[in-house]
């Protein structure tokens, strides 16, 4: 068994990842991150990055190679408002999960710790 069975393995994280750019697309400045007109590429990304990350498929490095999280996101500017926007909406997604609490805590601190580290800039004028 893996992380990625204990959060309820494929079925969850479509979940997880589809309640989060529900949010996303309703959050106008978050949604300016995204250049695609169409949010499905980047949701299925986040997706099978999340479920190699926990322990399922490798899709992910498979068709993309190595995740490098920092390199991917330094072309854009990821403000302390823009890591907070993101962890609302993917906190509140991860609401919708039936986990236990451990493993509720589980993701919660790995997103949080994921989110800050991924911060580049501090904002206009810093």
């Amino acid at each position: 068994m893996t992380h990625y069975d204990d959060f309820g393995g494929h079925e969850a994280f479509v979940k997880l990842v589809h309640e989060f750019y529900r949010g996303v697309r309703g959050d106008e400045q978050l949604r300016a991150l995204y250049p695609e007109e169409d949010l499905r590429p980047a949701e299925e990304r986040l997706r099978m990055f999340f479920e190699q990350y926990w322990g399922g498929p490798t899709t992910y490095s498979e068709q993309r190679g190595h995740p490098r999280l920092r390199m991917r996101h330094m072309p854009f500017a990821v403000t302390p408002d823009m890591r907070d926007r993101w962890l609302l909406h993917m906190m509140a997604a991860v609401d919708t999960l039936e986990l236990t609490p451990e493993d509720d805590d589980r993701l919660r601190d790995y997103l949080t710790r994921a989110a800050y580290s991924l911060v580049n800039t501090m904002g206009e004028g810093a």
